[in-house]
């Protein structure tokens, strides 16, 4: 057992301590249900991850959420116990569209990258309608705002682990990565990584279609009711892809040019909602593009390909904004992750040095398969590219980098392509 001032936690190798399961805000239920998070300062036995937010998701050696589960608003964090610092910071936030997901999933344990010198803080906050659900006379966006609380938790107490409060880099991969981008406009931080940013921000008038069919009597209730409003699309834009929930915004906040940045997306994004089962592929490409809103000329360029659905929507959600933000910004690092699967979320276990805990042993592997010593050496790469850019702003990329004549192909007919309208589609009703 370690103690950091009135925090206990555990030693999880000899060079790391975690404490976990720290609460930074009260439980948002009863009088508290959707309003914004009422910041907490509290202590204690921070040796278990916290509850997580309700979903109904079940997510490979995660924990599941379970009616009665209200205290969520909780922090972990991972710190070098070999000195007392100030080590740069690390603030992550977990994905799954902005419905599912948790801090307790074990592609995100700290542990590697503290070993290697940072200060990794995690969180859980509000998903789904809870989060992101539209609610008259409250405030909408709760996740974020959720977000935001632990950032300013961080602000106020990491110095006690051993960060350093005027060096934290906000990160996180999908719609953690549109999370990041929201918490560096509001708040003041020095660097940025973002995985795999989608182009999803939400319209007022869709988020009050939506709640129309949201039974919010209990989480319960509103859990159950949104899973069935996604099931309910068959037709229309979301009867491919039903995300029903995210940040109501006229449009995905711009980095500011005094904050470094390091972005990434994968070669074939929608590859593993394909493989999963929740991308419903179109039988008509040229459709499935107009109903997206996507130029008759850019699904053309795909139409060679055998996966080209998979492709196109990959490269419309994920891969072209995560690539226009880089370009916006200036100066930003860029990076592809090609690594066979190269699908959605495969590079954060190479990041975070988890191989070993992504999900083999419940049959289905965010990396494909085992991992061997290729894996292993690239998993190091990525890890140190993560730990250099948080504590300098540089990732120590060396050498020319040139992706060949295929990404400029692929993304040649993106160019003048608006791709900032938020989500506003029609919602089929639950019948």
């Amino acid at each position: 057992m370690t103690r950091r001032g009135q925090f206990r936690g555990r030693a999880v190798d000899a060079g790391v301590d975690a404490f976990l399961g720290i609460r930074y805000a009260e439980p948002p239920f009863g009088a508290r249900r959707f309003a914004a998070p009422v910041p907490v300062d509290d202590a204690g036995d921070c040796r278990e991850f916290g509850p997580i937010a309700p979903q109904s998701a079940r997510l490979p050696g995660a924990p599941v959420w379970r009616p009665g589960d209200e205290d969520v608003l909780t922090l972990n964090v991972w710190t070098p116990s070999t000195s007392d610092g100030p080590w740069p910071v690390l603030f992550y936030v977990h994905g799954g569209a902005y419905t599912f997901g948790s801090s307790a999933q074990p592609d995100y344990d700290g542990t590697a990258l503290a070993r290697a010198g940072l200060v990794v803080v995690t969180c859980n906050y509000r998903l789904g309608f809870e989060g992101f659900g539209h609610v008259a006379g409250h405030p909408d966006n709760r996740g974020l705002l959720d977000q935001r609380a632990a950032l300013r938790w961080v602000r106020d107490n990491i110095e006690a682990f051993g960060g350093d409060p005027d060096n934290v880099t906000v990160g996180g991969q999908s719609a953690g990565a549109g999370s990041a981008l929201f918490l560096a406009a509001w708040e003041p931080v020095r660097r940025v990584i973002a995985h795999s940013v989608p182009n999803r921000v939400y319209t007022p008038g869709f988020a009050r279609r939506v709640a129309e069919w949201i039974d919010t009597a209990t989480p319960g209730s509103a859990v159950a009711s949104a899973d069935a409003l996604a099931a309910a699309q068959r037709t229309g834009p979301l009867g491919y892809d039903p995300v029903l929930f995210g940040p109501v915004a006229d449009a995905l906040p711009p980095l500011a040019p005094d904050v470094d940045a390091l972005l990434c997306h994968t070669d074939v994004e929608y590859a593993l909602f394909d493989a999963v089962g929740t991308f419903r592929p179109p039988a008509d490409l040229r459709e499935f593009g107009r109903e997206w809103g996507i130029p008759d000329h850019v699904v053309a360029a795909y139409e060679h390909f055998e996966d080209a659905p998979v492709r196109l929507a990959g490269d419309f959600v994920f891969a072209e904004p995560t690539t226009r933000i880089a370009e916006a910004h200036g100066r930003a690092f860029l990076a592809r992750f090609t690594r066979p699967p190269a699908w959605h979320t495969a590079d954060v276990p190479f990041s975070f040095g988890n191989l070993d805990g992504a999900g083999q042993e419940e049959g289905f592997s965010l990396i494909g398969g085992p991992a061997g010593d290729d894996e292993r050496a690239l998993s190091r790469r990525m890890l140190r590219a993560w730990v250099d850019f948080c504590t300098t702003g540089d990732p120590g990329w060396t050498g020319v980098r040139h992706w060949g004549d295929e990404v400029a192909a692929r993304r040649e007919p993106w160019r003048g392509v608006d791709l900032s309208a938020p989500v506003d589609h029609p919602v089929q009703p639950v019948s």
